[in-house]
């Protein structure tokens, strides 16, 4: 039984999702959380891992950790994305096994599902068609790692679960513009236009594709909900292997600009490179399952853009 003082292990506790969940637990009354920075374990390193949790023994953890990145991102790295995630989840999950921490969460993303499958997309529909080919490396390893809690369950017993974020923004999030994902990317160009005064900002794409997004706080309540009330048993035996988290509503990425141009008060141009690829034509979740169990997201998009936005500014 897990409760507020058990020994926590939160993997990835630096990152954008990582420290949101830390922030989060602390407020709630976590108080026996266990993280490690990258200089004192590598995650990718199997036998520095196995070591870890063998003096640790956590009874829960949470697998935050992941190399990730936008489009351009996932398009250079393939090897990396693939190697690394798959390296990364692996350790941490089978030495939670062998080690005895009695429930895991594993933390996914919505490009696991088919690039074309119906809209909203149902937990039912992972590996039912192709994969979106600019992130299918980052996709596949995500995959594994949900099979794999699925499957531990099945042989082992253990309570791990997954849970599958849509696209995620908010503070310590990425504003590279090399690596980054849309939404910082473009709160990142649009401020650095109104600074420069430039007339115009282009875009990649159509600006066609629809996205939904979910602010990084909402998301880290959705994990502390699924951590306190959410069992292996509740998915595995109702035929799913993952559960959604986000807020059911998506716009274009034009409607996007516009809304990230008004927040930061860019009034010039937009422009839209469509020599440049769109990616996947849409991809909203279907939440309705997490919102039978009791949790909804809080924060609307324009809100949470603009707390971006500030924290983006401050530093």
């Amino acid at each position: 039984m897990i409760n507020k003082t058990s020994r926590l292990y939160l993997a990835g506790h630096k990152g954008m999702v990582g420290s949101a969940i830390y922030r989060n637990l602390i407020a709630n009354g976590y108080t026996n959380l266990i993280v490690k920075n990258l200089e004192e374990l590598d995650l990718i390193r199997q036998a520095d891992v196995e070591d870890f949790f063998a003096e640790e023994k956590p009874a829960a953890v949470i697998v935050a950790a992941a190399k990730v990145g936008g489009i351009l991102a996932n398009s250079t790295y393939r090897a990396e994305f693939i190697y690394e995630n798959i390296m990364i989840q692996n350790n941490i999950i089978h030495s939670a096994y062998k080690n005895g921490a009695a429930k895991l969460v594993f933390l996914g993303s919505s490009c696991i599902y088919p690039k074309l499958a119906p809209q909203p997309l149902k937990e039912e529909y992972l590996l039912s068609g192709y994969l979106e080919p600019t992130n299918e490396p980052y996709a596949i390893a995500k995959i594994a790692g949900i099979k794999m809690c699925e499957n531990y369950y099945r042989q082992y017993g253990c309570n791990y679960i997954s849970a599958m974020p849509t696209n995620l923004f908010g503070p310590y999030d990425n504003f590279n513009l090399e690596t980054s994902h849309v939404l910082p990317a473009l709160i990142r160009k649009f401020h650095e236009a109104k600074t420069n005064r430039n007339g115009s900002v282009e875009l990649w794409g159509t600006g066609t594709p629809k996205r939904e997004f979910l602010y990084v706080e909402d998301l880290a309540d959705g994990i502390r909900f699924l951590l306190e009330n959410v069992d292996a048993k509740d998915l595995y035996d109702n035929g799913i292997s993952q559960i959604n988290i986000g807020t059911g509503e998506d716009l274009t990425i034009k409607e996007l600009a516009d809304v990230i141009a008004d927040v930061v008060g860019y009034k010039g141009s937009i422009t839209y490179d469509t020599t440049k690829p769109d990616g996947t034509p849409r991809k909203l979740l279907d939440v309705s399952r997490i919102h039978q169990l009791g949790w909804h997201h809080k924060t609307s998009l324009r809100e949470g853009i603009e707390k971006a936005y500030k924290w983006f500014v401050e530093r």
